[in-house]
């Protein structure tokens, strides 16, 4: 069976303003970011929700990318908005408005073909949600999940129970810390690969990345850039880049996972030289191999 990624999360109309410009009701989501990125390696399939306002030339432009859509379900209602303001720290985003609209009642349920998916992001959703929806996946051979402090603190019980049945665990510093109560993040990765991952990827933005195993650990700075418009998605890119990697490999063995980070990052980096998915819509495979190469140059001794 060929290989193919199922990717279960939101996508999203936003509306960003940064130091360097501002938009109104372009394409965002989790699950649009991440299948981005991830395209680059293998099919890739999203399952989302948007309303009936959501523009014909967004679902056009996602389909283009070549991303399955047939999980893309549209309902009766307004779109998943999000707005928000960054100023020169772009490591934090500071949220101004949020309606769920059609995403508050999001339900999903997988066709036989999305089923039979062997690896599946869950993005950053409820994790009952997360949980109801790995548990339609016969057999899945790789699970990743990500989450947000907001399903930490109200849904922590849940989120154990769905780290049991998941292989990478992705969040940020923050998140790693309130979700074990360690400040060290030495001891946040012990307590949280204790509860079932076998990877952690802490995201740092700006500073990189950190990746916990029980056998190795791996840290890859973020790739410098002269130019950073719109860090919206740079989280979701990576992780799109790196499960989209790891899901087109044999094993997951160290050396693939190190190699995968850095393709999560180079892919992250292209993200933020845009707002929304421009630069990710016209990024083609040589220059992100060019990108990789450069990458490894600038971090070896």
């Amino acid at each position: 069976m060929k290989k193919s990624l199922l990717a279960v999360g939101s996508v999203a109309l936003d509306s960003v303003e940064t130091p360097f410009g501002k938009v109104r009701d372009v394409l965002g989501g989790s699950a649009t970011f991440f299948s981005a990125a991830a395209r680059f390696f293998l099919p890739v399939s999203i399952v989302a929700v948007v309303g009936k306002d959501f523009p014909a030339k967004y679902l056009r432009f996602i389909k283009s990318l070549g991303v399955n859509t047939s999980g893309l379900e549209v309902a009766q209602g307004k779109t998943f908005r999000w707005q928000g303001y960054y100023d020169y720290d772009l490591n934090s985003a500071k949220t101004l408005r949020t309606e769920l609209n059609v995403f508050q009642s999001f339900d999903p349920k997988l066709s036989a073909s999305h089923k039979s998916c062997k690896s599946v992001f869950l993005a950053n959703i409820d994790p009952k949600l997360q949980y109801s929806v790995l548990n339609q996946i016969k057999s899945p051979s790789l699970v990743a999940c990500d989450t947000m402090n907001y399903w930490i603190g109200t849904q922590k019980e849940a989120l154990l129970k769905l780290l049991k049945h998941v292989d990478i665990f992705l969040c940020n510093d923050a998140e790693a810390r309130e979700l074990s109560k360690e400040y060290n993040l030495i001891q946040c990765a012990k307590w949280i690969l204790k509860r079932g991952p076998k990877l952690l990827v802490i995201k740092k933005g700006e500073h990189g990345v950190l990746c916990f195993s029980k056998n190795f650990l791996f840290l890859a700075p973020a790739f410098l850039l002269e130019s950073v418009m719109d860090p919206t998605g740079a989280g979701d890119s990576f992780a799109g880049g790196f499960i989209g990697y790891l899901a087109s490999q044999p094993k997951l063995e160290e050396q693939v996972i190190r190699r995968a980070i850095i393709y999560g990052s180079v892919l992250a980096s292209y993200n933020v030289e845009s707002f929304s998915l421009d630069r990710l819509a016209k990024l083609k495979r040589p220059d992100l191999l060019k990108r990789f190469d450069l990458f490894k140059k600038v971090t070896h001794f």
